[in-house]
């Protein structure tokens, strides 16, 4: 196992710079992620990190070892692709033993090796099948006991699920996590999915248009996003945003809107009275205020899902999704008042997208 480093790279295609000075540590023994939409340059930093791709400035470090110039091959480090990458004229037994015979292994050690490998992601039965004799499923679990055998210093995984149905996807989530607390490599998962990026990273990396826009644990980029872009990617549903203005007085500080709501803001929020700023607040965050006051919404659709009931409405000409918790059966076109919860309320910058904390 091996921390990997990623300073100050770059990535240009002729002139065009795709990545532009990319900073990210990855502690030794970690499951890091790396989401973002899709073009933000994941995958490219990914074959970067395989040495596909070549850097075209900065550095790639995995443990003290400086990898930059250093063939794929010699990076001690195994990738599973999006498209699984198994040979369909071998059974599932010889695609994963063959990167052991390149090594010249021999064949008892092989055979652990390989063994080992199927009795983690329960292959045993399905040594002798070949991959179009497998669900989509099983083929994952091949390739991920491919690079199981090998037993690099760093897993890397690309889009691995995306061509799983969602049911599978979650399971599959699971299965990837379960391995990496068994094993405890260094793994660096590349996905477009912020729900994957939640569950499975202990250090997850939002990135957008070549740039790191944040990067910590899943709850820290839920509870604290640097900015707007972070703050609408990470959750499910996306946080609502409400365009406002900050009114300081002696008292404290509110953001007032266009329809003359005023809502506190968090205990330590910055700004300039009079600043354009946009109040966030998460659908699970709001509450239903009987006696008027808080925001005035007209509820378009109610969408009971069981545990939760959720509310799709209108204010001031934009979309706002509330989750409640509790059963309610309110009528289209009807309006209700919603009071944000302030300890969990964000206040951001209308200009440069940057939270306004103390």
């Amino acid at each position: 196992m091996a921390s990997v480093t990623i300073a100050a790279v770059k990535k240009r295609f002729g002139e065009v710079e795709v990545l532009h000075g990319v900073d990210i540590h990855i502690a030794d023994g970690s499951f890091a992620v790396l989401v973002g939409p899709s073009g933000c340059g994941k995958s490219t930093l990914l074959r970067m990190l395989a040495g596909l791709e070549q850097i075209s400035d900065g550095e790639i470090r995995i443990g003290e070892r400086r990898v930059n110039d250093v063939p794929p091959k010699q990076r001690d480090i195994a990738m599973v692709f999006q498209n699984y990458a198994l040979y369909p004229h071998m059974t599932v037994r010889e695609n994963m033993a063959f990167a052991l015979m390149l090594a010249k292994l021999d064949a008892a050690t092989i055979e652990a090796k390989v063994g080992r490998a199927a009795d983690i992601l329960g292959l045993k039965d399905l040594l002798q099948r070949y991959p179009r004799q497998l669900s989509g499923g099983q083929r994952q679990r091949v390739a991920m006991g491919r690079a199981i055998v090998r037993d690099p210093q760093v897993f890397l995984f690309d889009e691995p699920l995306s061509n799983l149905d969602a049911k599978l996807r979650v399971a599959m989530r699971t299965e990837i996590k379960e391995l990496h607390q068994r094993l405890r490599t260094t793994s660096i998962y590349v996905t477009h999915d912020q729900i994957e990026a939640m569950t499975m990273g202990d250090l997850v990396v939002v990135m957008k248009d070549g740039r790191v826009e944040q990067s910590g644990s899943p709850l820290e980029l839920y509870d604290r996003p640097a900015n707007l872009f972070v703050a609408g990617f990470i959750g499910s549903p996306a946080m609502n945003f409400l365009k406002g203005r900050l009114r300081r007085t002696g008292d404290g500080a509110r953001v007032e809107l266009a329809d003359g709501a005023s809502l506190a803001v968090p205990q330590g929020c910055g700004g300039a009275d009079g600043q354009a700023v946009i109040y966030g607040t998460r659908p699970e965050h709001l509450a239903l205020r009987e006696a008027g006051g808080g925001i005035a919404v007209e509820v378009a659709v109610v969408e009971p899902t069981g545990a939760d009931t959720f509310v799709a409405c209108r204010h001031q000409g934009s979309e706002l999704a509330v989750v409640f918790h509790e059963r309610h059966a309110f009528p289209p076109g009807s309006t209700i008042h919603l009071q944000p919860d302030l300890q969990r309320a964000h206040v951001f910058d209308a200009g440069t997208g940057q939270r306004l904390a103390a």
